[in-house]
């Protein structure tokens, strides 16, 4: 520690217009705590803004009745979804916290004051200093940087989970339309076989059905029975699944769905530089390159201050019994000699290096999962178009056929029956198809957009599975 003892006026004008810098170029806090960025990064992507429910939220419940006052479509699930998901409020209020660290940072360490009081006899000594943080201010840009790169990153972090919900609440929706809609068909199948197990018995009274026959169209439809109690837990399933990520209760939770899935588009989307856009689009791969980014400045700021990590300077003075008061200042400066920063230096690197190969890594996984996705997509589509344009329509002119036969008194009705079973399956497998072409869509884009994930593998069709042949 230095000390000198010199009437220094203009050394107290200094510190004065240094607290005055430092006090007009103090950090503050945004309006709207980084929300807007947030918004249009999630609007590009979905079409849809995010914001912040305030107070009680009358105006966003108001809004959303609107929206329920009508069956859903798509959109509007994402919309309710970003507007009123209790779970991504939490996630936004993250943001302040990396807000306040970058005020923080933007802010000088409050000055230090110690006074000393000394009498020996009749003598008094008395000491004032008050220190400042140089090596804080000296370093504050620097650290401004770092929080605003963090800052930055938990932006894209609340954007990605607002990404993420859109893309499950789509999914959602698609599962619970789909659901219901299996239910209707489930509903003729059963239809269908309590009728058939009914004539079978009556025939069989009269000697005119064989006791096999009968018990196999009896196993069909206590079988149907079952089948559809399942589909209507599945569709109750779907619908409570979409209910929660739409934070909907009471009778908010009545809302409507429409009575089939949308249709397929009449063409595909090309799959020309997905690869490209998803590099250039998605949140983790961004975020990867973020966290590269501040880890680089961290390792500029460690290596600026490893060497010194405290330096304060300050106005000191004195005043002695019968003596004119000393003014002066002192200099506090850490002395390296047990620790030169070495240590830090290591950890920074590491930390640098560690950086660089996780936005390698997930860049590889990134173009890996577009290729995948993308595959899942143009397979569910086909398949998809497969059912609507091959397999419904051969199943249709099968069963004119069958009627027509039936009336001619050709085919027995047992064969109508069973006919109509095939032909019911058919077209809940083509639900099926149709279901799965929109969770691969919707996949496709989160894959480009946000996050990514493997797609779900293609499932075999259950209704083809649990076809009975007669």
């Amino acid at each position: 520690m230095m000390r000198s003892r010199q009437q220094t006026p203009r050394l107290e004008m200094l510190f004065i217009a240094l607290s005055a810098l430092t006090l007009a170029g103090c950090a503050t806090f945004s309006d709207d705590g980084g929300l807007a960025s947030i918004s249009e990064i999630t609007r590009e992507r979905t079409g849809h803004s995010v914001q912040r429910v305030q107070d009680d939220g009358t105006s966003v419940q108001s809004t959303i009745r609107q929206l329920i006052a009508q069956p859903l479509t798509p959109d509007t699930a994402v919309q309710i979804a970003l507007l009123n998901n209790r779970g991504l409020q939490a996630s936004l209020a993250d943001l302040g916290i990396a807000e306040a660290d970058l005020v923080q940072a933007g802010r000088m360490r409050n000055p230090g004051f110690s006074f000393g009081r000394m009498r020996g006899g009749s003598e008094l000594e008395i000491e004032r200093s008050i220190m400042f943080d140089l090596a804080g201010l000296l370093t504050m840009p620097m650290r401004s940087k770092v929080e605003g790169s963090r800052f930055e990153q938990a932006k894209l972090q609340a954007a990605s989970e607002a990404i993420q919900l859109a893309a499950d609440s789509r999914k959602a929706y698609f599962n619970a339309v789909a659901a219901q809609q299996t239910v209707m068909y489930m509903e003729q199948v059963a239809s269908a076989a309590e009728a058939g197990a009914g004539l079978a018995q009556q025939l069989t009274k009269v000697g005119n059905w064989s006791k096999l026959a009968q018990a196999r169209e009896q196993v069909f439809y206590a079988d149907a029975i079952a089948q559809l109690a399942r589909a209507r837990h599945n569709a109750t399933a779907s619908r409570e699944q979409l209910t929660r990520h739409l934070g909907l209760w009471g009778r908010d939770a009545a809302f409507t769905l429409p009575a089939r899935l949308p249709d397929i588009p009449k063409t595909p989307n090309d799959a020309a530089d997905i690869e490209s856009q998803a590099m250039t689009q998605r949140l983790d791969v961004n975020m990867a390159k973020r966290d590269a980014e501040a880890t680089a400045r961290v390792l500029g700021f460690t290596r600026a201050s490893g060497f010194i990590n405290v330096f304060d300077a300050g106005y000191a003075n004195k005043s002695a019994s019968g003596k004119p008061r000393e003014n002066g200042y002192e200099i506090s400066l850490e002395l390296p000699i047990f620790d030169w920063g070495g240590a830090r230096m290591v950890k920074a690197e590491a930390t640098y290096m560690q950086a660089v190969h996780r936005v390698a890594d997930t860049a590889v996984k990134a173009r890996s999962e577009v290729r995948e996705a993308y595959s899942a997509y143009r397979s569910t589509y086909d398949l998809a178009r497969h059912y609507s344009q091959e397999i419904v329509p051969l199943r249709k002119k099968i069963s004119d056929e069958v009627l027509l036969r039936y009336n001619g008194m050709l085919a027995s009705v047992f064969e109508l029956l069973s006919d109509s079973r095939a032909q019911i399956n058919s077209v809940n497998a083509a639900i099926e198809a149709q279901r799965d072409f929109w969770l691969a869509e919707t996949d496709l884009q989160a894959a480009v957009n946000g996050n990514g994930g493997a797609p779900a593998p293609l499932r075999a069709q259950a209704s083809d599975e649990a076809a009975v042949t007669h």
